[in-house]
């Protein structure tokens, strides 16, 4: 498959992934994929991923996110323009277990690459697409990205309630790495009925769709129970003071959410008897009275210092913890032990930091396999794994259908 022999380990590995996303919601479910052992084949076109050339870089193409999603990959580099370079595509997906793009409908019908058209090579090929809007609805076809997903699906409008001011996005590409997710996952449920069926199948993981979905489990509220005429929006989301608390010397953030948490908390405040208060008794009453809940939390915490809180706090058993910035987080004494932020020596980059994988598996363990790769790094060891032989890989690379650096 083309890897390390002594990497062979993760929980995916011996399984062939074709990427053809591009951009990070595709680029970030193909990570977590490779991270856990896959092999996953990127193709890129001659002038490579848009992401490769976002930011400060080193060298050409390795800005930071390519880095970051590029990482666990390998990179061939088609021109499926050509029909020679489709046609390198084709052996490829014979050999693969999964496909995954986020083109279009329209884009990948031109190209010759559905699910029909790819289940002729490979019968129990997993096939995903990614897009911005199903194909059952009349956005079918449309261009999303970001923050499109984000005003459309609520987030920016809720964003701009809390904050009193105009709707705006969140800071963090929030709805391409929910998505992500969500393919990475669809995509291993199934390569397991697969396992378990010998069945391939194709999968539409449409961003607007899912990105309500998430919104709503929440925000639905009281319309899960009146139909016609509750309220949206989760009152505990939407109160005033859902911040970090001030307290005498700076911020925190605390969350009392049990019945004991809010006694011991009252307590630790030296006014037990507001944990009686039959608003703030129990949960119903507290999140009926959130928004003076957290109005008594705000002014009772300001009475002491961050440091001498989090002391109490903890010993209390009561979620509490810092308003980190991104500098804190890299040097964060929990993110050290658990040795998630590295220092990485790349061969084109020099020093880098990497994130490794959060999750851990006690048999088979998740990893960074690869180094993020130069644009067509691989392109000539993958068409020769995929049975070209050296006067067809010549051919490609002289008519400018595949690329190597």
């Amino acid at each position: 498959m083309g890897q390390d022999p002594n990497i062979m380990n993760g929980p995916l590995s011996g399984y062939r992934i074709v990427d053809l996303t591009t951009v990070v919601l595709g680029p970030y479910a193909t990570r977590i994929l490779g991270d856990m052992g896959a092999d996953v084949v990127k193709v890129e076109p001659p002038e490579g991923d848009m992401l490769r050339e976002i930011g400060p870089r080193k060298s050409p193409g390795m800005a930071p996110i390519h880095l970051a999603l590029g990482s666990s990959k390998r990179s061939v580099v088609l021109d499926l323009k050509r029909p020679r370079a489709r046609d390198a595509l084709m052996r490829l997906v014979s050999g693969a277990d999964a496909f995954v793009h986020s083109m279009r409908p329209g884009a990948i019908s031109r190209l010759g690459l559905t699910y029909d058209e790819l289940r002729g090579l490979r019968p129990d090929i997993v096939y995903c697409g990614a897009c911005g809007f199903g194909s059952g609805g009349p956005y079918a076809g449309r261009p999303a990205y970001d923050d499109l997903i984000q005003g459309m699906c609520g987030i920016a409008d809720l964003m701009g309630r809390v904050t009193g001011g105009p709707p705006r996005y969140a800071p963090t590409i929030v709805a391409d790495k929910t998505v992500g997710l969500f393919v990475a996952n669809v995509v291993l449920a199934a390569l397991l009925h697969r396992e378990r069926t010998g069945e391939g199948q194709e999968i539409e993981v449409p961003m607007f769709e899912t990105m309500v979905s998430y919104v709503m489990v929440e925000h639905l509220w009281e319309r899960a129970v009146h139909p016609d005429d509750g309220a949206l929006g989760y009152v505990r989301m939407l109160a005033p003071n859902r911040r970090p608390f001030r307290t005498r010397d700076g911020y925190m953030c605390m969350l009392a959410y049990t019945d004991r948490h809010w006694k011991a908390f009252f307590e630790l405040a030296g006014c037990p008897e507001r944990s009686a208060d039959p608003r703030f008794a129990h949960i119903s009453g507290r999140t009926d009275n959130v928004a003076e809940l957290y109005a008594v939390a705000e002014e009772l915490l300001g009475e002491r210092t961050t440091a001498e809180w989090l002391a109490d706090l903890e010993k209390a058993e009561i979620p509490a913890g810092p308003v980190n910035t991104l500098e804190d987080l890299l040097a964060d004494p929990h993110l050290a032990g658990q040795d998630l932020i590295r220092r990485v020596d790349h061969p084109s980059e020099d020093e880098t930091l990497q994130i490794g994988p959060p999750a851990r598996f006690s048999r088979s363990p998740a990893a960074v396999r690869r180094p993020a790769p130069l644009l067509g790094e691989h392109t000539v060891e993958v068409l020769r794994e995929a049975g070209l032989d050296e006067a067809g890989i010549d051919a490609l690379l002289q008519d400018g259908a595949a690329l190597q650096p």
